[in-house]
């Protein structure tokens, strides 16, 4: 589709393929020195590594990959598949480590990709265009840009993006191993925040699991654990070819099950930690919460309510025990630290395509909905589009959708209008096309409201 774009000057296209000598905390010089693209490596000077890859057919784009939480390495692709594809497409790809100070590296990340950037150029030369794909927390570093991109970006991909932010990913995840902790080990007091070592986070986590994994054998455990995931925003499909029935209760909970136990608490608890870490302290509260109000607002109210009933539970009794009993508090510096790194306005400065799966479990696909809520209170939506891939898992994407998404961009800013390019049905098309030898999952779907959101009903206020 883009295989035939201009191709930047003979200039540039030779700094792209030459062994530049580098020293102090520039590029390192190429890898590799005969391949048909050439790899650069390079330190910033807060410590942070980058690195790029140049095709030797570069097409004048350059992709500014931000990675996801994890261990602070350099990336500058999604996965090998899609890189290889994207470099056979001629794309150049460029990325950083991060510097930290946590795994949750907001405060470090976006200057750190812009002095990436910086670097790259420095040594190939302006591209025509640059684009900013994310991925989970790399989404949010994305969205970040976009709202403010430095007449250095043009546009943003966003995959499995964590577009929500921080605030609310801790509120919404401690909303939900606080109902496991009162409603599933009531006689034990599990930390579920202020976490000083790693060591803490993994004496929770044992306890969330255990409790969790035993209250699987009884219906009214069960249950429990469902009331628990509606709050975290758990999808009812963790694995299998397909979701279970929309009224197969029982299937849809045991899939939650498997999640809390598997990644989600997993996840969850040892995130909280290191975005503790950064932020200096805990920003989620559970004080002041109506969580009446929202299960109400939540898309598996309806499982949540059949399975109580199976169980034989009071359910407005163990809401109204959860909303009486809840105390913790956020502490006000880290709210604001978070709120600083960790949180997008909604102003988009560039064209920016979301794209999600429908059931992840790590990044809920709800966080879409509260940010285009947010895009639209700044008056951004024309700015703004959201696809769904059908699937279940974590930015489990095929290299041919996001590379379809990645086109569709692409048109937006080649023609100053979507068009029709990020819908179901022509990203389908546009991904079959590439003949990458799998069938393309976009559908028609609308994420539902984010259960716990800021804002959302039963939690209205920024901070408490």
């Amino acid at each position: 589709m883009h295989r035939t774009r201009r191709r930047w000057s003979s200039r540039i296209m030779a700094a792209a393929v030459v062994a530049v000598a580098a020293g102090g905390v520039t590029s390192m010089g190429p890898a590799q020195a005969a391949t048909p693209s050439r790899s650069y490596t390079g330190t910033l000077s807060d410590g942070a590594d980058w690195m790029a890859d140049v095709p030797a057919a570069w097409n004048g784009t350059l992709i500014l990959f931000s990675h996801g939480y994890g261990p602070l390495q350099a990336q500058d692709a999604p996965d090998p598949a899609t890189k290889k594809e994207l470099l056979a497409e001629g794309y150049a790809l460029a990325g950083s480590s991060y510097s930290g100070p946590s795994m949750w590296a907001l405060q470090s990340a976006v200057n750190d990709q812009f002095a990436s950037l910086r670097a790259v150029q420095d040594k190939i030369g302006h591209p025509q265009r640059t684009i900013a794909w994310g991925r989970s927390m790399g989404g949010l570093v994305s969205a970040l840009e976009t709202q403010d991109p430095r007449h250095q970006v043009d546009g943003t991909l966003t995959t499995c993006g964590l577009v929500g932010g921080a605030l609310n990913l801790n509120n919404y995840q401690l909303d939900g191993e606080y109902a496991a902790s009162r409603l599933l080990a009531p006689e034990q007091k599990i930390q579920l925040v202020g976490y000083r070592t790693p060591q803490q986070a993994s004496t929770a986590l044992d306890a969330l699991n255990t409790a969790t994994s035993a209250a699987q054998n009884s219906p009214q455990g069960r249950a429990r654990i469902a009331l628990a995931a509606a709050l975290i925003n758990e999808p009812t499909w963790y694995s299998g070819q397909a979701a279970p029935d929309p009224h197969d209760y029982a299937a849809q909970e045991a899939q939650q099950e498997q999640t809390l136990v598997g990644p989600g608490f997993s996840r969850y608890v040892t995130g909280r930690q290191q975005i503790e870490l950064s932020a200096g302290g805990n920003s989620a509260y559970t004080a002041g919460v109506d969580y009446r109000a929202l299960l109400n607002s939540s898309s598996h109210t309806t499982e949540v309510r059949a399975l109580y009933k199976q169980g034989g539970l009071d359910l407005n009794a163990d809401l109204s025990t959860l909303t009486r009993d809840a105390d913790i508090h956020a502490d006000p510096r880290a709210v604001a630290s978070l709120t600083r790194t960790s949180m997008a306005t909604g102003h988009l400065g560039v064209p920016e395509l979301d794209i999600h799966t429908t059931s992840d479990q790590l990044v809920p696909v709800e966080q879409e909905n509260w940010y285009a809520q947010r895009v639209a209170q700044a008056g951004d939506s024309h700015l703004l589009r959201q696809a769904y891939v059908q699937g279940t898992g974590h930015c489990a994407f095929q290299p041919a959708e996001q590379i379809a998404a990645l086109h569709a961009l692409e048109h937006r800013l080649d023609t100053g209008r979507w068009d029709n390019a990020a819908r179901p049905t022509e990203l389908n098309a546009a991904a079959t096309a590439l003949n990458l030898g799998t069938t393309p999952r976009y559908a028609p779907f609308h994420a539902p409201r984010l259960v716990g959101g800021l804002g959302e009903p039963g939690r209205d206020r920024l901070r408490h």
